[in-house]
């Protein structure tokens, strides 16, 4: 095993980081701090912090070269969402996703040079950042149980409609759609035939600007509250019949859990990215502040809450990079190491931002400081992309 970085790595991660310290960072905790999570995707903050990172190539990072994109493996891509995560969190969670619709017609559909004209060309060229995207699966009624792919009475209840060469979706996702509210396209899981329960699921882009859409308002939470996430409504959208990209059947689950599979590992990198801040505060703050007649650091408790935290952000790093290694080696990678990966590291997260709290003490609950914020955004990724003892019920049946 090799742990040193190529020349791409070091120069793509360097990158995040001088971006992330001089433009993300600011830029989060300003608008962490609204009152109104929704007024985020309002500010010129917001879009002005994006459009760079679309301007430096983050939003692009996993497309084929080919198309425009800049072809990085998973292991590489792992290590600049953990250093974007560091700095700005809320704008990582907002980028991870934001390129699903044309990374999966890029892989899906191809060779349909009128979905890549339409979908991947743009979002590739775009350096304004409003060309992000989402993916809608999750429903009022489907949420945990989105796995249930054995169960016929478990489907999606959007509905797609064949009508001559186009389908008619009608249904409304969950409010934990992120982007939900800011993107121009969306990946759209669709029931065409509910006898088969998800696996009659079809999988769809659908254009934000079609008539029928309908977004929610922003979902205010805790933490990642730059993230916007809001519930989308499709009242009898249509589209185009090439827009179905992964047709219903029992090809449904492998699509589903390579999406599982990869988006797991992101979120793994988030908490990793999360836990290495607060760390990085605690450590130096540990090293200025004088009680009992020195440093706080040199005292034992202090200094193993430290070590602790400091060899979990260590542990959960080398976990998601042999995930991210298997990803690479046979894509999309091994499911249960992504899913054990992600429940490792977030769990992690939510202990150790808690704990570097504590080091802070009073200060440690104090807005002037942004410990607080990295202990409320952890709390979400134990959640996200699936709740920890969902993940890991279903990781437990790919045991062997």
């Amino acid at each position: 095993m090799d742990f040193s970085l190529n020349d791409t790595q070091k120069k793509v991660v360097g990158l995040a980081r001088e971006f992330g310290r001089e433009v993300l960072f600011n830029a989060e905790i300003k608008l962490d701090r609204m009152s109104d999570s929704g007024e985020a995707a309002k500010s010129p903050l917001f879009w002005g912090a994006l459009s760079q990172a679309f301007e430096l190539g983050f939003s692009r990072m996993a497309i084929p070269e080919h198309l425009g994109g800049l072809g990085l493996d998973p292991q590489t891509t792992g290590m600049v969402w953990e250093e974007l995560a560091r700095w700005g969190p809320g704008f990582a969670a907002t980028l991870m996703p934001g390129a699903v619709v044309p990374q999966l017609v890029s892989l899906l559909a191809g060779n349909n040079q009128s979905l890549v004209d339409r979908f991947v060309t743009p979002y590739v060229e775009d350096t304004s950042g409003r060309s992000i995207t989402a993916w809608c699966s999750s429903e009022p009624q489907v949420g945990s149980d989105g796995s249930n792919y054995e169960d016929a009475k478990v489907h999606h209840h959007t509905l797609a409609v064949k009508k001559e060469d186009r389908f008619v979706l009608t249904g409304a996702k969950s409010d934990f759609v992120s982007n939900g509210g800011i993107a121009n396209a969306y990946i759209v899981f669709a029931c065409i035939d509910p006898s088969l329960g998800l696996k009659g699921s079809g999988t769809f882009v659908v254009p934000a600007d079609n008539p029928g859409i309908k977004r929610g308002r922003t979902l205010e939470k805790t933490g990642l509250r730059v993230l916007n996430q809001a519930p989308v409504v499709l009242e009898g959208v249509e589209v185009s019949e090439q827009n179905l990209i992964f047709p219903h059947g029992d090809g449904y689950p492998m699509l589903h859990n390579s999406i599982i599979t990869v988006g797991n590992l992101a979120v793994g990198y988030l908490a990793v990215g999360i836990m290495r801040a607060a760390y990085e505060h605690a450590l130096q703050h540990a090293k200025e502040r004088v009680q009992w007649g020195r440093p706080i650091f040199e005292h034992q408790h202090v200094s193993r809450k430290l070590f602790e935290c400091h060899m979990a952000i260590e542990a959960a790093r080398a976990y998601l990079q042999r995930g991210s290694w298997l990803s690479k080696e046979n894509f999309p990678g091994d499911l249960k190491t992504s899913l054990g990966a992600k429940i490792f590291a977030t769990e992690l997260a939510v202990k150790h931002t808690a704990e570097m709290v504590q080091v802070l003490g009073g200060y440690g609950i104090s807005k002037e400081y942004p410990v607080e914020k990295y202990a409320r955004d952890a709390l979400l990724l134990r959640i996200m992309d699936g709740t920890n003892e969902t993940l890991m019920n279903k990781a437990a049946q790919h045991l062997e």
